[in-house]
């Protein structure tokens, strides 16, 4: 099994929730249209003032896709 990577979008402020769920719906219609297969999109809350937007990928398409949709930061994900 290949490695999966968890890109991601941090967002802050009282509003951080809300703006990272938009955030996760723009993600899944563009994995949509890319026809990216095996890739998942999902909100986490980290606190009550920082939400994250994430998008797990097959580490191949890693480097493309941070070129284009610009993630603040990235991990191996881990299920």
């Amino acid at each position: 099994m290949n490695t999966q990577i968890k890109m991601i979008w941090d967002f802050r402020g009282e509003s951080a929730q809300k703006i990272a769920e938009h955030h996760a719906i723009h993600l899944k219609e563009y994995i949509a249209l890319e026809d990216i297969n095996d890739a998942f999109v999902d909100t986490e809350i980290v606190s009550p003032m920082h939400t994250i937007a994430f998008l797990v990928v097959d580490e191949t398409l890693m480097n493309p896709l941070r070129e284009k949709l610009k993630p603040h930061r990235g991990q191996k994900y881990l299920k």
